[in-house]
């Protein structure tokens, strides 16, 4: 291994058995004869984000197949395919915890925290339009991404982002819902008692005035999205309006571009909108949170 990727490998799994020994623990803590295993939760965890990170491996056969054949040295320990698989399959708290602490601690100080980026993303289990899923049926449903013209079913990742000025925007929430949910409702639920003295940049999908004009006075919240017809408007008056409206949505659509850019970037480096190889819904969490996780430890080291 070059010198670069061991100082690498040793970055990760000091951090994450720090943040072990402190906080993951107690979200997979085990109450057998095998609470101790030989191979550790943080090794098992430094050996996922490694291989994603630097060796761009993303199922967890492929991470296991490497690991074996050139991380030995390392971790002699190192179950079976499936034990190594089964013991991920328990982690996905471990690996949500450890995505909030990267936001949490290593915030940019670029960010402007006045101002904010939504908008969300799918992950898709399978796909087509007479397709059926198969997987995580409690969690995932039927949706339909307009962006790429596709049905598919799984989930929504919904982001809520501080705005850097000609950078991607860093993360101040992350949530997860069904394929089908209205990124609206989802805003509402996930983020909308969360935030405070708040400018937020969204898509049409986010027109609510009465919901945002309550939230301005109630939290100090004002969502900036493009114009969206009026039903039954007169055609005189659209005419006389086209430019502004051009004009204001081209300039909203500019500010929150940046967020189309941190989606392509997350997928670039994890993969994380395939997930057409889970077999579970417990792996579909760890493939969501340990993605999610895995992206922000190599954009921090």
């Amino acid at each position: 291994m070059p010198d670069n990727k061991a100082l690498t490998l040793i970055a990760i799994y000091l951090y994450v058995s720090e943040l072990y020994e402190n906080e993951l623990q107690y979200t997979c803590q085990r109450f057998s004869n095998n609470s101790s295993p030989e191979f550790t939760d943080a090794e098992l965890m430094t050996v996922y984000l490694f291989v994603i990170t630097q060796q761009q491996y993303f199922q967890v056969k492929q991470i296991h197949r490497f690991a074996r054949e050139y991380m030995l040295s390392w971790f002699p320990k190192l179950p079976s395919y499936q034990g190594f698989n089964n013991r991920l399959n328990r982690m996905p708290e471990a690996f949500k915890t450890l995505a909030i602490g990267l936001f949490i601690n290593f915030i940019p100080s670029d960010c402007d925290f006045e101002t904010s980026l939504t908008d969300s993303m799918p992950i898709v289990t399978c796909k087509g339009k007479n397709r059926k899923a198969k997987v995580a049926t409690e969690i995932v449903d039927k949706g339909w991404c307009s962006t790429k013209s596709m049905y598919y079913y799984g989930l929504k990742l919904h982001l809520l982002a501080f705005r850097r000025a000609g950078k991607i925007p860093f993360p101040e929430f992350i949530g997860i819902t069904a394929a089908s949910e209205n990124d609206l409702t989802a805003f509402k639920e996930l983020f909308g008692d969360k935030i405070y003295n708040r400018v937020v940049f969204g898509d049409k999908i986010f027109s609510d005035k009465p919901y945002f004009d309550a939230k301005y006075i109630e939290q100090n919240i004002e969502m900036l999205t493009p114009i969206k017809l009026v039903k039954g408007e007169s055609e005189a008056l659209r005419q006389r309006e086209k430019a502004y409206r051009d004009l204001y949505g081209y300039s909203v659509s500019k500010i929150r571009q940046p967020v189309e850019a941190f989606f392509n970037w997350i997928n670039e480096k994890t993969k994380i909108q395939e997930a057409q190889k889970v077999r579970s819904t417990k792996g579909l969490a760890v493939h969501v949170f340990g993605k999610i996780a895995a992206a922000f430890i190599y954009l921090i080291l």
